[in-house]
C-alpha cells in the first residue's frame, strides 16, 4: 500500500449464485480524494459501495482502511463513515429536524453534540429555513439535500455517496458539488457513483470506470486525457464567414465538419497530433487564411468511457 493510500480494495470478488458481481477488484484511494465511480447499470458500483459500508459482509478479498483491515476497524470505521444510499427512507410525517435527530441517535452520535451537528449540516445544504417542515411537504430536490445532510451528520472522515446528484436541478447540483469539494479540502475522503459523466468530470480528483465487475481504468482526469488518444479534434474559427470553406487535403485528416465560419477537423487516430497541428497551421499560412480561434478539443470523459466499455464488450 502506498504511503498516502487511505482506502485499499485488494482482490475483492463477490458472486450472487453463478453471477459474478465483482471480479478480483483492486484499487486505492488517497485521503482527501474525490473518487468518481462510473459504469453501466449492473457493473458492480453499488456492490462495491455496499461492501465498504458493511451492508454486504460475505465476499472474498480484503479492504484496508488506513492500513487496518476492514474487519478489525469496522466498529471504529462506522462511527467515522457517512453514507448516502440511492434511496434513504424518511417517514413523511416527521419534520426535517425530527428525522435528523432520529438518524443521529441511531448512529450513536452523542446527544450533547447532536443539536450542533444538525444545525451545521442543515446550514451546509441550505435547509435551515425548513427544519420545522414535515418531509411530505418537501420537494424532491430538498429531500435529496436532506439525504446529504443525514450522510454528513456524524462529521465523517469517509463519505460514501451513491448517486448524490440525482433529482437535483442545475443550481442545487452545483451547490452539492461545491459542498463535496469543500469537504475534500478538509481531508474528507469521498467516494461517489454517478451516471452523469459531465458531473464526474467537473469535480472528481480520481475516476474509476468499472464494467462486468472489473476496473477498466483508474486515474486522475489528467491521466485519462494523456493516456487516451481519442477524440482528436481541431476547432478553427475564421475571421469572417467564407463562401467556400478550405479543403484541407492532408493525409492526417479523417473528416472535416463545415459550419458558416468554423470548421471541426477530425484527426486520424493513428496520426501524430503535434505533426498534424503543424501541417494544418502551415496550410492556413500558405493559403493566407484569416483565423480568430484555433483550439484542440480534448477527449471528454464520455468519449473515454464509451471507448472502454465498447472494447470490453467485444
Amino acid at each position: 500500500m502506498s504511503k498516502n493510500s487511505y482506502i485499499e480494495f485488494q482482490s475483492i470478488t463477490k458472486s450472487y449464485k453463478k453471477n459474478i458481481a465483482l471480479d478480483n477488484l483492486s484499487f486505492k484511494i488517497n485521503k482527501g480524494n474525490i473518487f468518481g465511480y462510473i459504469g453501466p447499470n449492473g457493473a458492480g458500483k453499488t456492490t462495491t459501495i455496499k461492501i465498504l459500508v458493511g451492508l454486504i459482509t460475505e465476499f472474498k478479498g480484503n479492504i484496508l482502511i488506513n492500513n487496518i483491515p476492514l474487519e478489525s476497524a469496522k466498529k471504529e470505521l462506522y462511527h467515522r463513515l457517512g453514507y448516502l444510499p440511492q434511496e434513504v427512507g424518511f417517514q413523511e410525517w416527521r419534520t426535517v429536524e425530527h428525522a435528523l435527530k432520529t438518524f443521529g441517535k441511531l448512529s450513536g452520535i452523542n446527544s450533547e453534540i447532536l443539536e450542533e451537528r444538525i444545525k451545521y449540516s442543515l446550514e451546509l445544504v441550505g435547509l435551515s429555513d425548513v427544519r420545522d417542515r414535515k418531509i411530505k411537504h418537501l420537494s424532491g430536490g430538498m429531500i435529496q439535500k436532506l439525504r446529504f445532510s443525514q450522510a454528513i451528520l456524524n462529521n465523517p472522515d469517509i463519505l460514501v455517496l451513491d448517486e448524490p446528484l440525482s433529482g437535483l436541478d442545475p443550481s442545487s447540483r452545483h451547490q452539492v458539488k461545491q459542498m463535496i469539494i469543500e469537504l475534500a479540502k478538509k481531508n474528507v475522503t469521498i467516494i461517489f457513483s454517478s451516471h452523469i459523466l459531465g458531473d464526474v468530470e467537473d469535480f472528481a480528483t480520481h475516476i474509476g470506470i468499472i464494467n462486468q465487475g472489473r476496473i477498466l481504468k483508474f486515474g486522475s482526469p489528467k491521466e485519462f486525457q494523456k493516456d487516451f488518444d481519442i477524440g482528436k479534434i481541431i476547432e478553427i474559427e475564421y475571421a469572417k464567414s467564407i463562401s467556400n470553406n478550405p479543403k484541407f487535403d492532408l493525409d492526417c485528416i479523417e473528416m472535416v465538419e463545415d459550419h458558416s465560419n468554423k470548421q471541426l477537423i477530425h484527426i486520424k487516430l493513428d496520426s501524430d497530433l503535434d505533426i498534424s497541428i503543424s501541417n494544418i497551421l502551415k496550410y492556413i499560412l500558405d493559403n493566407n487564411l484569416k483565423i480568430r480561434y484555433f483550439n484542440v478539443i480534448k477527449p471528454s470523459l464520455e468519449d473515454i468511457y464509451l471507448k472502454l466499455i465498447e472494447e470490453d464488450l467485444k
